[in-house]
């Protein structure tokens, strides 16, 4: 049985258990992967050696910017020029044919 997550890491989070985060994509919340494990034997009571094999393969990646890049890159999005300034720069012909 397949099940996704979302692996999040950021070495730079204030608190260490942000740094590594794993989430259900769709619900947000932490996989309980000792429940997952005990469904997997039929939650047969007693004591079990198991072995646990975990393969990960990444179907798509976001990268991990740094506070400062997310922020500069909000202030150059806020020195775009706006739909008032662009309009400004039209002649009144180009003007005409958009009001039309």
């Amino acid at each position: 049985m397949n099940q996704h997550y979302i692996l999040s890491i950021n070495p730079q989070a204030d608190y260490e258990w942000e740094r590594c985060v794993l989430r259900n994509p769709i619900t947000g919340e932490h996989p309980d992967l000792l429940r997952a494990i005990a469904e997997s034997i039929g939650k047969q009571p007693g004591s079990h050696l198991i072995k646990v094999s975990i393969n990960v393969e990444i179907l798509e990646t976001v990268p991990y910017l740094p506070e400062s890049t997310v922020n500069s890159s909000l202030h150059s999005v806020s020195q775009l020029p706006t739909a008032t300034n662009l309009l400004d720069k039209l002649d009144k012909s180009q003007k005409a044919s958009i009001n039309r």
